[in-house]
Formats: structure tokens, C-alpha cells, sequence
């Protein structure tokens, strides 16, 4: 104990995270050391991370979790990580990951950009540059955008991947984003994804003008017991809705957009042909 280094868990979200591991691992009368051996880290790696000398990993929480008990919980070590990790992106939308990792359907529909999920790596750095060029990021910012992506996108390959139905309004395919080659690749990725098992891509065309019932992002998840929660966003943040009476109105109109888009092989077909002019 003679070298113990006093926390203050409001010096940063990094320190709160290591004083968090501290006090969980002293309730249990264990060593760094001790600790380190449960996780699968060293000794060394822990009081770093105790000290926020090091920054806790994606890995690090998911562990911290199984060890401590706190998996599915309310406040999991891995969704304090979240928070640390992607304090640049927007109110709400680390707590909606939590849940988009957990779901057994997703539901999307897009508009302007493509979504996250079906994002290439050169798209979404693409994305990121302009943001950096415009200001609104920084590129260290940037560049956990981009690792953001990717690790949403992992979370997803799992054993038993979900049902992800996607529906794109056509401005998605048609707004070029990067250079030509990017955009070439990333509506072949749109094409690879209509053709796995556990995915439905249509495309709602601008002709279908006030048919279409949403005219931002919206997303709705159904969980493993078969509740809903809906995300949508505003230019300040973005809101979960968990109320089933606030999430089933959502639902409809989604399904009503999926029965007035084009099927999923017309609207493959309208990619390939998107694409003739990005070569």
C-alpha cells in the first residue's frame, strides 16, 4: 500500500473508470496482480488502468464485466468505455449501441449518408476527413469515428447474427462520398450485403415523394424478449425510446415504407446501375 496513488474519479472520465476498477476489485480483497490473473491482464496493465495512465480497451471492459459480474446489467463496465471512448459522438447514441449490439432485429432507414453499419472502411474515413476539413471534428476525433464503425460492425458477426432490415432513401446511393473508387466499393458492399441470409436491402426512390413516412434516420430494434426500443435523432442528440406505446407507431410506419419501396431485387438492380456512373 505504500505506494498507492490517490484517484479522483472526477479528474475524467478515464479516471472515474479506474477508480470504478479499484474499488470493485478492493470489495473482493484482491491484488492488482490478483486481478490482472482473472481478467487474462498483468498486474501492470490493471494499476495503469487504475491510475488512467492507460486507457481501459474495448476488450478490458467486456472482461472487467464477466469478472465482476456486471454483464446486462444497467451499468456495465463496457458501456462506461462507451462513453469515455466516444464522448465526440452524439448525447444518446453510445447508450442506443448497447442495446444495437444485443438486438436480434434491426431495422434502419437512412437518409443522405450510409449507415453505419453497412459502411466501408474508406467510406467511413471519407466521412470522417470532411469533418475534419469543415471543423466539426478533430482528426484524432476522426479517427475513433472510424474505429467506431468498425467495431459496431464487429459486434454484429456474431454466432447468431440478427435480422438486419435496411431501407435507403435513394439520395444514399446517389450523394457521392470520397472518390469514385470509394463509392464504387461501397455500393458493391450494399450488394454483398442484399445476398447474406440474415439481411433485407431495399432502396426507397425519390419518386415516391409523400409516401414515405420518414424524413430522418430512424432505427427500431427488437431485443431477445421480444421488446422494442426505437432511436431517432436531432441536430443536438439522440433519443432512445424504450415505451412500447411510443416504439409500435414507429414499427408501422416502417412497415408501410418496406411495403411501398421497391422489392430487394429492384432496388439491387437500381445500385448496379448507381454504379455504372461511379466507374
Amino acid at each position: 500500500m505504500v505506494n498507492r496513488k490517490d484517484l479522483n474519479p472526477e479528474s475524467s472520465p478515464a479516471a472515474a473508470f479506474g477508480a470504478r476498477i479499484r474499488t470493485s476489485r478492493e470489495a473482493r480483497s484482491w491484488s492488482q496482480q490478483g486481478l490482472g490473473e482473472h481478467m487474462g491482464y498483468s498486474g501492470t496493465h490493471v494499476s495503469a488502468v487504475e491510475t488512467a495512465r492507460k486507457m481501459p480497451t474495448l476488450r478490458f471492459a467486456r472482461s472487467a464485466d464477466r469478472v465482476f459480474g456486471t454483464s446486462g446489467t444497467a451499468d456495465t463496465f463496457e458501456r462506461q468505455w462507451r462513453e469515455i471512448r466516444h464522448g465526440a459522438l452524439l448525447e444518446g447514441f453510445p447508450e442506443y449501441v448497447a442495446y444495437e449490439g444485443r438486438a436480434v432485429e434491426i431495422r434502419l432507414y437512412e437518409v443522405g449518408v450510409i449507415p453505419g453499419l453497412l459502411q466501408t472502411p474508406e467510406y467511413a474515413s471519407a466521412l470522417a476527413e470532411s469533418h475534419v476539413r469543415r471543423g466539426a471534428a478533430t482528426p484524432e476525433e476522426a479517427s475513433e469515428r472510424v474505429a467506431f464503425v468498425a467495431e459496431r460492425q464487429e459486434a454484429l458477426a456474431r454466432a447468431s447474427p440478427p435480422l438486419i432490415i435496411v431501407v435507403l432513401d435513394e439520395s444514399c446511393i446517389r450523394r457521392p462520398i470520397g472518390e469514385p473508387g470509394v463509392m464504387d466499393a461501397q455500393l458493391a458492399r450494399l450488394v454483398e450485403f442484399a445476398e447474406q441470409p440474415n439481411t433485407v436491402l431495399q432502396v426507397a426512390p425519390f419518386t415516391m415523394g409523400a409516401r414515405r413516412p420518414f424524413n430522418l434516420p430512424i432505427t427500431v430494434l427488437t431485443m431477445a424478449d421480444r421488446s422494442l426500443l426505437s432511436y431517432a435523432e436531432s441536430a443536438q442528440r439522440g433519443h432512445l425510446e424504450r415505451e412500447t406505446s411510443g416504439v409500435l407507431p414507429m414499427l408501422t410506419a416502417y412497415h408501410q415504407l418496406q411495403a411501398e419501396a421497391p422489392s430487394q431485387a429492384e432496388s439491387v438492380a437500381m445500385i448496379h446501375e448507381v454504379r455504372k456512373g461511379t466507374l
